[in-house]
């Protein structure tokens, strides 16, 4: 039903594909335009509003960057321990 598209990002002109499966997720959403930027300028505006904080990983000790203040009473974990926790929570 659904084929491959190649859309120029209107951000920084670059081709990029519109997969079969992306079509069929924005039709079962109800999205009726396709996407004007690609994946990784959309990535670069959704980040450019955010502001980030540096943490350090309850379970391995490793830096990890974080979208939220941290506070001493609750632990934070690095984006492949937060992984790992939910996994095993599931």
């Amino acid at each position: 039903m659904y084929e491959d598209k190649t859309l120029v990002c209107r951000n920084c002109g670059k081709e990029f594909v519109f997969t079969a499966g992306e079509q069929e997720f924005y039709a079962e959403k109800g999205f009726e335009n396709e996407p004007k930027m690609c994946k990784d300028c959309r990535r670069s505006k959704k980040e450019a509003g955010r502001q980030f904080y540096t943490a350090t990983c309850a379970a391995c000790g490793k830096e990890a960057k974080v979208p939220f203040k941290p506070h001493d009473d609750r632990p934070v974990y690095c984006s492949e321990c937060f992984a790992k926790q939910k996994e095993a929570n599931d």
